[in-house]
């Protein structure tokens, strides 16, 4: 391997770890609102216990991961 070929693996390397980085920054940020929503009604409604930073984030990365929209484009 040459220097050239290491060197864009490495840049490949820490680009992809950078993307996976910024999508927990953010998958973290928006796991707030989700916690206050819950905290703010649930208990209220339902007798629910409130829920911590870390179940909201976990919530969210479920609910992102089992319901996702798929918006289809027709051609024509």
């Amino acid at each position: 391997m040459t220097e050239e070929t290491i060197g864009k693996m490495v840049m490949g390397l820490a680009a992809a770890v950078g993307i996976i980085i910024t999508a927990a920054s953010i998958g973290l940020l928006l796991a707030f609102p989700i916690k206050w929503t819950w905290n703010a009604t649930m208990p209220y409604l339902f007798s629910w216990p409130a829920i911590t930073w870390g179940k909201a984030w976990c919530l969210n990365f479920l609910t992102g991961t089992l319901i996702k929209s798929n918006i289809i484009k027709l051609k024509g």
